[in-house]
This record gives C-alpha cells, structure tokens and sequence, in this order.
C-alpha cells in the first residue's frame, strides 16, 4: 500500500469521525432544543391544565398550595380555566444568569393576545450531554371572590361554597376564571377575570351583584296587589291595617266603595345581609255617598288619595312571604 493510499484511507476515517462528531453534537442540540427544553416543561405543564390534571401541574410547577379553597386546582374547573386558551406559541428563553431563563408563552383569549412568563432554572444533566430545566419554586397566586347576600356561586362551572358571601380560592396561571350565580328568586350575571401573571392574582377579584329575578318581582307584586285589593273590599272609611283611609262626619250606608287606581311598582334591594322593597306608593279612590250635615242632602263624592307603606320580605324554602308594615 502506497503512502498516498494510507493518507487517503486516513482523510476517510477523520472525516467519517468529524461527521459523527457532528451529527451527535447536532443530536445534543436538537435533544435539548426539543426534549430537555424550558418549553418542554412549560408546554408539559399547560398540557396538564388542559388535562384537568391538577397534581401533576402542580409537580411541574414546583409550587406551594396557600390556604385556599382548592376547587380550581383539578378536573372540570381547572380545564375550563383553559379551554379558551388558544394559539400557543413559545417565545425565546431570556437569559437570567448561567443557570436560569424567563420564558414567554404567547397565546390569544376570546381573540386578544396575551402573554405569561416563567421562570427556569436548570436541575441538572442526562447522559451527561442532556440539560434538564424545572420551574423556579413558587406560591401558588389567589383569586378573591365576593356575592352579595348569598353563601355560594358557580365558579367554573363548579358550585362553590362562599361563607358569609366571600371566599378565595388558588389558581393556576394562566387561566380565565367565570363566576355567576343563579337561584329561582336571586340571581347575580356572569362576570369573569383573565389572570396572565401570577403577580396580577393578587389583585384579582370577581364580584357578584346579585338582584332579585323577574319571578320574585312578580310574585311579590302578587301579593302586593292581593294586599291592597282586600284592602279595597272593605266597605268602611277606615280598613283595617291598610295604608289609606279617609275621615267622613256621615256617609250613606253601604255606599263606601275603594278601588285601586294604581298599583305601586315593586322595587326589590339587598340591604345589609336581607332584602328590602323601596317604600311602595299607589293612589285609591273612593267613591261614597256623603250624607250633608246642614241641608241632609246625600251628595255622591269620588275622591283619590295617594298612599304609602313599606314591607318586610322573606324567602326560605322556595316560599315568598310578604308582611306589609303600615304606618299611621
């Protein structure tokens, strides 16, 4: 074998060997460009809330749990807390320092762009080759919520209990969190809250205005007309526990006659922990036949009075009790 053969068989061999170098420092790059990755973690991680699955989030995140009503945390809240997130797209690790990078994750809700950042740090080796990432450890952020004269709601699609009308409750971010409450009497629209920033939880809140609904109205509206009505069927000057009455020296007999002209407009408000009715006002008319003290002449007389009075309501069991108050 001549010398020109050794050095061409030589040239083969390193070059066979500059390749596989090559090709395995470009495996390590694509390795942990794609397996031992931050967005591998973090895209792990977003996985696990579409999932619903709570404890395995909660493994990646590396984050403490506060003393919070967890009922966001796992299964159907948890996923609807998700489930308008979409196009996802992972930015660019920020270098922090050598061993730690913040990470963008771009995404839309309901078509507006939004934005999250974690944090990273590396955890270690594989194969010697292979970087490993985990999330820096955290505390889970809260979300505060209130409704007015209720102890529950719908969070998530979730009923929730809220002692004395308030509760707060852990969160995974990002999330959209949807809160309503919805009863036969009470009921208070949806209102919701986009938290993209573990920071922003801690300002984050859903308020529940709770009102009275149409059927109560009605139902107390009802009552306020069956009141007034056998108020009006008393033939006297003066019916008993009513809020209007007219004051007569003589009046023929059996002549008194009330109707109601107008009816008040029923207006339920919460109220220091109850429900109260704006003050009620309507008019009557009488019609009578008033007896002239001087001449005896019976003289028919149609005369209308505006009235006012207020009422205590309660509601317990479905049942709707209405107490008119009259004040003379």
């Amino acid at each position: 074998m001549g010398n020109s053969t050794v050095l061409k068989t030589v040239a083969a061999w390193l070059l066979c060997l500059m390749l596989a170098i090559a090709a395995a420092v470009l495996t390590v790059v694509l390795v942990n460009a794609n397996v031992y990755s931050p967005q591998h973690q973090v895209r792990a991680y977003i996985d696990a809330l579409k999932d619903g699955d709570g404890s395995k989030a909660l493994g990646l995140l590396h984050a403490t749990v506060p003393d919070a009503n967890a009922a966001l945390l796992d299964g159907p809240a948890l996923k609807q807390s998700v489930a308008e997130l979409e196009n996802l797209e992972m930015g660019e690790p920020v270098e922090i320092d050598s061993n730690r990078v913040e990470l963008p994750v771009h995404y839309t809700i309901d078509g507006t762009e939004q934005t999250t950042t974690f944090e990273l740090e590396k955890s270690g080796t594989s194969w010697l080759f292979f970087n490993q990432w985990a999330f820096v450890p955290t505390t889970l952020p809260t979300l505060d919520i209130s409704v007015v004269n209720e102890d529950e709601a719908s969070l998530n699609g979730t009923r929730v209990a809220l002692p004395e009308g308030k509760g707060e409750f852990s969160v995974f971010v990002p999330g959209t969190f949807e809160a309503h409450y919805t009863s036969q009497f009470f009921a208070a629209p949806a209102v919701e809250s986009v938290v993209t920033e573990p920071a922003e939880a801690a300002e984050a809140r859903l308020s529940l205005s709770t009102q009275a609904t149409p059927k109560l109205v009605e139902e107390v509206t009802a009552q306020v007309r069956g009141f007034l009505d056998g108020c009006a069927e008393q033939k006297v000057l003066q019916p008993a526990g009513c809020p209007f009455s007219q004051a007569m020296n003589r009046v023929q007999d059996d002549s008194i006659n009330w109707d109601i002209v107008d009816y008040p407009e029923v207006t339920i408000e919460p109220s220091n922990g109850t429900w109260i009715m704006k003050p009620l006002t309507g008019t009557a008319k009488l019609n009578v036949v008033e007896i002239d003290l001087f001449t005896g002449q019976a003289v028919p007389r149609e005369l209308e009075q505006d009235f006012t009075f207020t009422g205590s309501l309660a509601v317990n069991d479905g049942n709707v009790t209405l107490t008119p108050v009259v004040e003379y």
